[in-house]
């Protein structure tokens, strides 16, 4: 009797004496560990020493119970038990200090780049880097208490199969989206068409991106769907190139074609949001003397081009009307011979 009264006297001292040493550890660590973070001008050391630091208390509590257990003379399997669920512990508590750090950083790059884009790529791996290391761990921590990896491999390699066989279109999604917002074909508030689709990119998500149409309604394609098709980015543009094809009746006098290119030219330099490019008479259509016009709206706003277009249009028929040049409509003449 005076034996087990012994034992669990050490065991109590043990308990205490642990106890106090991880405080102190804790205070000393943090007090050290603290004055070399405030060196430096970043904040982000000094999350990290906090984080280390408020782990060594817990840690050290559990590992000292842990040892005040051990010496008891308890059943073996209980003493098992008792250090699975100590470490177990253990790790939960290290895996979620390491997850606070992981994301910290993540949090820190995502601010430092200019780029949204990127930047919201970065913050949605957060979720994948998190999940990450609680899977490393869990391995770690069977792998420690003598579990057979081997027949987990082979099982976790066939849920990975049919997982990835279900999962196919989901994934191939997600790299879709970070195809996307690395390249940067579109963003959002951008104007674009693809196929016959008109909008305005609202928001570019995992699976699929949200357009706004010119009609108003919500118009939801797959990313998968965006990047294979041919896209007309309309928020690059520089500037809008407009050609203009117009046709007069063959009547025309000569010296009139001549004078026609010049019309069309001041009618372009007097016009607000337009820069002439050039003007030609191109062929002799079938009831026409075709010309074409060619010019430039030097931005990318579609309501000032078609503005510019019907202000252009406007005055060409004014200009035509003011000089007797008669636009040509198609037109057929038969010519029938007398035998």
């Amino acid at each position: 009797m005076e034996a087990l009264y012994g034992v669990i006297l050490n065991s109590i001292i043990i308990l205490i004496l642990g106890f106090i040493i991880s405080i102190i550890t804790s205070k000393v660590a943090n007090s050290i560990f603290s004055n070399i973070a405030k060196r430096t001008k970043s904040y982000t050391d000094d999350f990290i020493v906090k984080s280390i630091v408020s782990i060594i208390k817990p840690l050290g509590i559990i590992i000292t119970t842990t040892l005040a257990f051990r010496i008891l003379p308890i059943h073996q399997d209980l003493n098992q038990i008792i250090l699975g669920i100590s470490k177990l512990i253990c790790l939960i508590i290290i895996i979620r200090m390491i997850n606070k750090i992981v994301l910290k950083l993540i949090q820190r790059w995502t601010i430092h780049i200019n780029d949204s884009s990127l930047s919201t790529m970065i913050s949605s791996l957060a979720p994948m880097a998190r999940a990450l290391i609680w899977s490393i761990g869990s391995i770690f921590y069977l792998q420690n208490m003598g579990v057979q990896m081997a027949a987990l491999w082979a099982l976790l390699s066939a849920g990975g199969i049919g997982a990835g066989l279900a999962l196919k279109e989901p994934v191939q999604e997600f790299f879709e989206y970070i195809t996307i917002l690395l390249d940067k074909p579109f963003q959002n508030g951008q104007f674009i068409n693809i196929d016959n689709v008109w909008a305005t990119v609202e928001r570019v998500g995992v699976r699929s991106t949200r357009l706004r149409s010119i009609n108003g309604e919500i118009i939801i394609l797959s990313n998968s769907y965006l990047t294979n098709g041919v896209i007309s980015n309309y928020a690059e543009m520089r500037s809008r190139r407009l050609v203009h094809r117009l046709g007069v009746v063959y009547e025309t006098p000569i010296e009139t074609i001549r004078e026609i290119p010049n019309i069309l030219r001041d009618i372009i330099d007097n016009t607000q949001d337009a820069t002439f490019d050039r003007c030609h008479f191109t062929e002799f259509g079938s009831s026409s003397l075709d010309f074409e016009l060619v010019y430039k709206i030097p931005n990318n706003n579609y309501l000032k081009a078609m503005e510019a277009q019907q202000s252009i249009n406007l005055e060409i028929m004014r200009k035509f009307k003011l000089n007797g040049i008669e636009f040509a409509f198609p037109t057929q003449t038969i010519h029938v011979d007398k035998i």
